[in-house]
């Protein structure tokens, strides 16, 4: 399981990039106080059946930091402001969604309010096994093609009138695209030729007329799990909402060599869902371009690998036109 967030609106978060690179230097204090010994004493105050598991510090995500219990749980304690919200919701929802889904999710077992020890709530979810696709990219391509298209079939199923809605990922590109033009000038030296058809064709697109599905919201390379080079799992649903099926399409040009496959096998999508999917796919990608030139400019919070992967992800959308 890995954990990971660039949790703000997608067209914010490209602009935005570096902004969130030092917030995240800011955060580091923070974890800083959460140690081995506090999370043991958490463990023991709330769950005393849990703690002579093994403990060890796995991930220190965008969002939350993860602690490894045992061979099966996953301790998250929040790290950020937004985070208790985000853990919140994947309490109360993946359970639910995890019944259905062919993956395995890192579906919350407990939920620990605040204490004298931690002012936040904070859980204990369970493990998925596999290496983050950002560290160990998909390989085998057909299988995890049928693989994702199955998930994503149950995955998205029309979501009731409380589930969480979102302003930034589920919505009309259309209302949105006003950050496309600051998304391309903000790593425009990354951005080859054809990118800005890919956005207008999108937002000129019909859009999704539909019923609401439920969507994961952040299908990128660091939040899916791949084993022997295939996509074994799915993790991190802090931006779990519902809207068009199309942001979560986008998946295809992110994770896989090639969409085709995926794309067939999905079933569902018409030539104006595939136009929406491939302007989220830009979108994400010009995400990931920033946040890996953070990283190569040694600033906190940057991700040198992701570059590559929104630099790949452009190329595959272009190629797919």
């Amino acid at each position: 399981m890995t954990d990971h967030e660039i949790d703000e609106p997608l067209g914010e978060a490209v602009d935005e990039a570096v902004d969130e690179a030092v917030d995240q230097a800011i955060g580091q204090a923070s974890d800083e106080a959460i140690g081995e010994q506090l999370v043991r004493s958490l463990i023991e105050e709330r769950y005393p059946d849990l703690a002579t598991l093994e403990l060890h510090q796995s991930v220190r995500g965008w969002d939350n930091q993860l602690w490894r219990l045992g061979d099966e749980l996953a301790v998250r304690l929040p790290r950020t402001p937004r985070a208790p919200d985000l853990l919140r919701k994947e309490h109360r929802w993946l359970p639910f969604l995890a019944q259905r889904l062919p993956l395995p999710v890192p579906t919350p077992l407990r939920l620990a309010e605040p204490s004298d020890l931690f002012p936040h709530p904070w859980t204990i979810a369970e493990w998925v096994p596999g290496e983050p696709a950002d560290r160990s990219p998909i390989s085998e391509g057909g299988e995890s093609a049928d693989t994702l298209a199955r998930f994503l079939t149950a995955l998205h199923q029309e979501a009731p009138a409380d589930a969480p809605a979102d302003t930034g990922r589920g919505v009309p590109l259309a209302a949105i695209s006003h950050h496309f033009d600051e998304a391309v000038r903000s790593v425009a030296a990354h951005v080859p030729e054809g990118v800005r058809d890919v956005l207008d064709e999108a937002v000129a697109a019909p859009a999704w007329e539909g019923p609401p599905v439920w969507l994961h919201g952040d299908l990128h390379p660091a939040n899916v799990v791949v084993s022997d080079g295939t996509l074994s799992g799915v993790v991190d649903f802090g931006e779990l909402c519902a809207g068009d099926p199309a942001m979560d399409l986008a998946a295809g040009w992110l994770l896989l060599p090639s969409a085709a496959g995926f794309l067939d096998a999905y079933e569902r999508a018409d030539e104006a869902m595939i136009r929406r999917a491939r302007g989220w796919a830009v979108l994400q990608a010009l995400s990931l371009v920033a946040i890996g030139r953070a990283g190569d400019q040694g600033l906190p919070g940057g991700k040198p690998a992701w570059g590559r992967a929104g630099r790949l992800t452009l190329d595959r959308v272009l190629a797919s036109r």
